[in-house]
This record gives C-alpha cells, sequence and structure tokens, in this order.
C-alpha cells in the first residue's frame, strides 16, 4: 500500500485475537512481568481515590458546620464553591480519576514503545480511556455546568467561563481522538495522516494548561504551576510522538526511539495527576 504525506503508518495494525511480538521484551515471561507492572500500577494509581473518597465524606460532616458566612466573612477568604471543602474535594477527585485514566494510556503505550510481547487486545487501552475521560469530562468536570448543574447547555459552551469551556473542550477532543484511535486499530481508517490527532491533541491540550485558571482560590499559584509542569510534558510529549511517526524506520514499521520520551511523559502526567492537591 503506498501511503501518502510525511507521516508513515503507526504498525497497530494486527488482529484482535492473539499476542503482539516486538523486538524488546520476548516470550511469556516477558508478558507476564509487563501485565503485573500493568495491573500493580493500576491497584496503586486507584489508591488515591479511595483515600478521596473517605477524605471527602470526613470533610462533608465538617462543612455542615461550618456557615457560609465563616467562609465569605473573613479576609482572604475564598468565596463560593472554588477554595471551599466541597470544592476542593470535587476538583481533586476530578484530577485524581483522570490521572488513573492517563497512567493506563501511558502503560498502553509503555508497551508498544518497548515493543514488548502482549495480549494484542491492550491495543484498545487508549482509545477506552480516551472514551472514559472524555465522557467523565463532559458530564461530571464542573459542578454548576450542563448537564448537572444549573448552567444551561448554551451557558456551559458559550459562557464567559474559561475554566468550564477548557474542561469540555477536553472532554470533547478525548471523545473525538478516541474514536479516530479506535477505527485506527481496528483498521478502518489506514491513511498515515490519522497518526497526527493524537499528539496534536497532546499540544493543544498542553497549550490549553498553560492558561487553565480555577478562579479565586487561595492555591491558585500552586495550582498554576502544577498545570504548567503538565503542559510542559504534554507538549514534549506531543512533539516526541510526532517525530515517532516522522521518522519511523520503513523496516520496522512498528518502533521508534522517539515513542519511549512519549509514553513515559504521558505516564509521569498521569502520576502528577494523581498527586495533585489543592
Amino acid at each position: 500500500m503506498m501511503v501518502r504525506g510525511p507521516i508513515r503508518a503507526a504498525g497497530w495494525a494486527f488482529p484482535l485475537c492473539g499476542r503482539v511480538d516486538g523486538g524488546g521484551l520476548q516470550g511469556p515471561l516477558g508478558g507476564c512481568l509487563v501485565g503485573f507492572v500493568m495491573l500493580l500500577s493500576l491497584l496503586l494509581s486507584g489508591l488515591p481515590l479511595w483515600a478521596q473518597h473517605s477524605g471527602h465524606d470526613q470533610n462533608s460532616v465538617h462543612e455542615e458546620v461550618v456557615t457560609g458566612h465563616e467562609h465569605h466573612g473573613s479576609v482572604g477568604a475564598p468565596s463560593g464553591w472554588e477554595g471551599s471543602i466541597s470544592g476542593i474535594a470535587y476538583s481533586e477527585f476530578n484530577h485524581h480519576l483522570t490521572g488513573m485514566l492517563v497512567v493506563i494510556i501511558g502503560l498502553s503505550e509503555l508497551r508498544h514503545a518497548l515493543a514488548t510481547r502482549f495480549w494484542a487486545w491492550t491495543r484498545f487501552l487508549l482509545p477506552g480511556a480516551l472514551f472514559a475521560t472524555g465522557s467523565f469530562l463532559l458530564i461530571w468536570s464542573d459542578h454548576n455546568a450542563w448537564p448537572i448543574g444549573p448552567l444551561s447547555f448554551t451557558e456551559t459552551f458559550f459562557g464567559s467561563d474559561q475554566e468550564i469551556f477548557q474542561h469540555k473542550s477536553y472532554g470533547l477532543l478525548s471523545l473525538t481522538v478516541g474514536a479516530i484511535e479506535l477505527l485506527r486499530r481496528v483498521g478502518q481508517i489506514r491513511h498515515a495522516v490519522w497518526v497526527a490527532p493524537l499528539p496534536v491533541f497532546a499540544i493543544i491540550g498542553g497549550l490549553m494548561l498553560f492558561g487553565h485558571s480555577h478562579g479565586d482560590h487561595p492555591s491558585a499559584h500552586q495550582i498554576a504551576m502544577g498545570h504548567a509542569i503538565m503542559g510542559s510534558m504534554a507538549v514534549t510529549a506531543g512533539s516526541s510522538k510526532l517525530l515517532a511517526d516522522w521518522f519511523r524506520s520503513p523496516s520496522n514499521a512498528g518502533f521508534s526511539k522517539w515513542e519511549l520520551p512519549w509514553a513515559c511523559l504521558i505516564l509521569l502526567i498521569g502520576i502528577q495527576l494523581l498527586m495533585y492537591s489543592e
């Protein structure tokens, strides 16, 4: 098949059943080792969610005792939802859950970067995680936004709140790129141009993080610094992925040395999201 354009195909077209052979860890032992590491990582990544849920239950009882006057009456105290106990718990849970999904993406891409022999169905982890991330952000990213909050669809997507708009934009982009990656991996779209949306999404998402603000929050500077770090890693990761697809060796269409920094940086972003705290 003739490949048009500067970016070559990524080499993900292989059967659903069976295992994927690569040039890295070989044999059943290598596959079991990677599987164990992935399972352990997922279990560990879920711990902050359970801790967050427990902490939120305890803090909710405390917040019922604290009146609204105590939040608004003192000088320098955060107003409204931002910086409140419930607001912080809600935001941290969202970041931790998203981090767990990003860790899944990072582990999936790391397996591909190392050309590890593993079950073929693992190639669907990335689009599956993108679908889950996009669905979660579109529904639960903001407590006061459509469809769970008082704001209408128009106010949510076309209003003046840039934080809400960015969250929903991330959700739409995640769903779109997830659909493209799913179609690529089942062989429905084969043109080389379709490998570009994933790294471009990482770059655009990273750039958006530099302007992402949590409003009138007491830890606004700390949050902005964390977002800037994640944004830098996302832009670097996306650029590495573009280079991987650009300079992919024709003799080994499934491997490029630029895949490793891409996968590792995505994994680091997921870990940082799991450690996110306000």
